[in-house]
């Protein structure tokens, strides 16, 4: 139902998206994933994005765009770049 047709009245009620609805989730992915954080991820300490997520880690909204501009702009100054290293995690029905 448009604006047009209820004339404005009606006050509909909305829903963040969620590509997947949490009752619907499998626990043991929920519990794979835990909390997605740059804190919680393994081996984050001393990576080169430990300092960018201090820096922006409270910044929401416009803001965040602007000041990620910023660090762009800028030379690096971050820490250790870790290339050899993977974080990721491997679920079973993954291909490979």
């Amino acid at each position: 139902m448009n604006k047009s047709q209820n004339n404005g009245n009606e006050k509909r009620t909305t829903s963040p998206f969620r590509r997947v609805r949490e009752e619907d989730a499998d626990p043991e992915y929920l519990q794979k994933m835990g909390k997605n954080s740059f804190e919680n991820k393994a081996g984050a300490r001393g990576s080169w994005g430990e300092k960018a997520n201090a820096d922006l880690k409270f910044t929401r909204g416009k803001s965040f765009r602007h000041e990620k501009t910023k660090k762009k702009r800028g030379s690096y100054h971050g820490g250790k770049i870790d290339s050899v290293n993977t974080f990721s995690i491997k679920f079973d029905d993954s291909d490979g």
